[in-house]
């Protein structure tokens, strides 16, 4: 068979040869493109949607998904919201098991970097799960706000459910945590999670959470732009690694460290963590809104019509 294919093979070529008279003048690519049109058929290849998306179907896909959510009932809402504060428990789990070791890591880079590496991982479940966590809504709810589908007070009011819904369910899991306290053994983590937040003015974690906003806000619509599971997971995991080895302020993930500190310590201030929150929500609403929901729907909208 092989004998045979290089013949086939040969007398195209020279079959080629005859045909142009002149082979000398082709080369070598042109000779086995030739060969390829005479063995195989030609077939249509279908696009591929694996890609990144264009940011106009980016776009169009998050206003319509922003636009679900207000139709959706405010009970499922609030539900979905209180599982992904939840989940999000699990995340500081994580963390203070890490920090209850951190004496045995030789710097604060590598304890960072061993934080960091776990702080993800709450995220990825609560964003996969399809929950409703409020710093994907900074931005997803604004775009049909921006596109005049949907007023104002409709965009504050789903925010409201689903803050509350998430620092509920938040609550819940912290005190579940706490109650395990005799089988994870990670109080003292729980304690220096706590201090660690409350040790810082209004502004600083007001800017921090601006940051933390940002990079979720962005994580969101990457999400979106991205059309395969592994690349969402990725995109999540890139940026709330971000936010953990920064020490950025993400409220939600803040109030389940504030909560089961508050629970394992008898020395917590509700004072600190009314202002922390307060903090961390205004941030995390500006980071998300301006820097990522306003920015890019402006500026695709402006290129749409600029190709018009």
């Amino acid at each position: 068979m092989k004998d045979i294919k290089t013949n086939t093979s040969k007398n195209l070529r020279v079959n080629y040869f005859v045909k142009t008279k002149t082979a000398e003048n082709h080369t070598e690519r042109e000779i086995e493109r030739h060969t390829e049109n005479e063995e195989y058929v030609p077939v249509i290849i279908k696009r591929s949607d694996d890609g990144p998306r264009h940011p106009d179907d980016t776009l169009e896909r998050v206003i319509n998904d922003g636009l679900e959510q207000y139709t959706k009932r405010k009970i499922s809402l609030f539900l979905s919201s209180m599982a992904a504060g939840l989940i999000l428990g699990f995340a500081r789990l994580c963390v203070s098991l890490i920090l209850v070791e951190h004496d045995n890591y030789g710097s604060l880079l590598s304890e960072r970097l061993a934080m960091a590496f776990v702080y993800p991982l709450g995220f990825v479940i609560c964003i996969l799960s399809g929950n409703q966590l409020f710093t994907e809504h900074t931005a997803t709810a604004v775009y049909p706000v921006l596109d005049r589908k949907v007023k104002i007070s409709q965009m504050l009011k789903l925010w409201s459910i689903i803050l509350v819904g998430n620092l509920v369910g938040t609550f819940l899991s912290s005190w579940l945590i706490h109650m395990s306290e005799p089988v994870i053994k990670a109080s003292s983590g729980y304690e220096y999670l706590y201090h660690h937040l409350v040790g810082y003015q209004f502004g600083e974690v007001f800017v921090s959470a601006i940051l933390a906003g940002w990079l979720m806000a962005q994580g969101s619509w990457l999400v979106h732009s991205s059309s395969s599971s592994t690349a969402q997971i990725i995109c999540i995991y890139i940026v709330t690694f971000i936010i953990g080895i920064g020490g950025l302020h993400h409220s939600i993930a803040g109030s389940a460290e504030l909560f089961v500190g508050v629970l394992n310590s008898s020395h917590a201030s509700i004072a600190n963590v009314i202002s922390f929150l307060s903090a961390a929500i205004l941030g995390n609403i500006v980071g998300g809104s301006v820097f990522v929901g306003i920015l890019n729907y402006t500026h695709i909208k402006s290129a749409s019509s600029e190709d018009l």
